[in-house]
């Protein structure tokens, strides 16, 4: 038997762990590579962004001036957050700011510093009647090109109005540099507020702007939900009837300003959520004793049961692409997990997670394609994950910044709205679908229970 030198031994014993580190990095690199590619199919970040700047816009006179700088800085700010576009610095601008097409220099834009693919440009005139508002983006690498964004806006000179024209003139800019995709500057956010008081439904822009009362039942209002044509709200209210005060479903009219009848049930009737088509309301309730979910028509009618289990049924999200798919959350096996089954009530199972802990508040991203929900882990708080439904695959969004709850997507996909207590109080923050870009927008009170509108 010969000898083999233990120095060889070493030697092979290195090369032996040299070989599995290179294959168990490899086999990361794949999975994070895997990752990477199912989360950018589902969001529609991560792909490479154009870069855009946005030139002051001119005020025609002095009292233009502060319309001007507003409509400025809004579609910047909507531009900075829409998670598709670089937006340069206007330190890095040129000094010269173009007020219509004919002023605008192609090659001082392109180049250094600004080094811009779209140029954003316009200017405001205004009495005390009207503000007018001309508005362009030029693709400034084509200079013989027309321009992708012509708009001329007129309104009342309120900034409210100016607000509204910059979210517009951003969410059309973002459609035509995205493919079509919607933006999200117009779309308004409903949340659960106790400023006043009591908990009442509230609406603000999505950036926080605007920010108003539109309940006053002075008892306790939850879990709002928009319809898909943004016309309504859904939401649980605690209405008192025949002196029994009971938690219901309420719902709230935008057209009208008012509450709508919704039909009353025995029990606790809690968390309703719209079909994809804003035909039904699928709702938890214990009209007959365990808390299930039911299926109604929109004003409360024809009850239809679609869960019988021993544990309690809640949270339910209607797959807003497909329609066939219903995500809940069921303490059936003990602890709340997060389920899936058909729309007719059919194939519930359960979606199995790799640690054990509390799954709750889940929310399809309009594609249907991936679910974000929060989940208290073993030893740890409640943070915000986002799963591909078919592939079970997940990343965490937040980590170590308190309770992290209520996630809801915007209707481009690309963001998220939820409710968390990292500063202290419980407050609505944005963030970007990566987790990036985190933005409070409520300080007033304590405020929870944010839903994106649809549009």
């Amino acid at each position: 038997m010969s000898h083999i030198p233990w120095g060889v031994h070493v030697l092979n014993l290195a090369k032996c762990w040299e070989r599995l580190f290179f294959i168990t990095a490899m086999l990361f690199f794949v999975s994070s590579a895997a990752a990477q590619d199912w989360f950018r199919t589902g969001t529609g970040l991560g792909e490479a962004k154009s870069r855009i700047a946005i030139a002051d816009f001119a005020a025609r006179s002095d009292s233009a001036k502060p319309h001007a700088s507003l409509f400025t800085q809004v579609v910047r700010d909507d531009l900075q957050f829409c998670g598709i576009l670089d937006l340069a610095s206007p330190s890095f601008y040129p000094p010269q700011a173009p007020s219509v097409p004919a002023e605008l220099k192609y090659a001082a834009w392109a180049g250094p510093p600004t080094n811009a693919n779209f140029v954003g440009f316009g200017n405001l005139s205004e009495n005390t009647a009207e503000v007018a508002i001309e508005a362009w983006l030029q693709d400034v690498r084509s200079p013989s090109s027309q321009a992708v964004v012509g708009k001329v806006y007129r309104g009342a000179p309120t900034d409210a109005q100016v607000r509204k024209f910059a979210h517009q003139f951003a969410d059309e800019i973002i459609s035509k540099l995205s493919g079509g995709l919607p933006g999200v500057a117009s779309t308004q956010i409903a949340f659960v507020s106790s400023r006043s008081g009591s908990k009442e439904i509230w609406v603000m822009d999505y950036d926080g702007a605007n920010q108003r009362q539109l309940t006053s039942l002075k008892s306790i209002a939850l879990t709002p939900r928009w319809s898909p044509d943004a016309s309504r709200i859904a939401f649980t209210c605690f209405a008192p009837s025949g002196g029994l005060t009971s938690a219901q479903i309420c719902m709230y009219s935008m057209d009208t300003g008012k509450l709508v009848s919704f039909s009353r049930f025995r029990g606790t009737n809690i968390t309703p959520a719209w079909s994809p088509d804003g035909t039904q309301i699928i709702f938890s309730s214990s009209m007959q004793g365990n808390p299930e979910l039911y299926v109604t028509d929109v004003g409360g009618g024809r009850p239809k049961r679609m869960t019988m289990s021993n544990g309690a049924n809640v949270s339910p999200s209607w797959n807003p692409k497909t329609g066939q798919t219903i995500a809940f959350v069921s303490d059936r096996g003990g602890v709340p997990q997060l389920y899936l089954m058909n729309s007719d009530g059919t194939s519930a199972t359960k979606l199995d997670l790799p640690d054990m802990g509390y799954v709750i508040d889940p929310a399809w991203t309009p594609n249907g394609q991936l679910l974000a929900f929060s989940w208290r882990r073993p030893n740890d708080n409640y943070d915000i994950y986002v799963m591909d439904a078919a592939t079970r695959q997940f990343v965490e969004l937040t980590r170590d910044q308190g309770r992290n709850e209520r996630p809801s997507w915007a209707p481009d996909g690309r963001h998220i709205v939820f409710e968390s207590t990292r500063g202290g109080a419980r407050q609505i923050w944005t963030m970007l679908a990566d987790g990036s870009q985190p933005h409070q927008l409520t300080a007033a009170g304590h405020n929870e229970s944010p839903n994106w509108s649809t549009r």
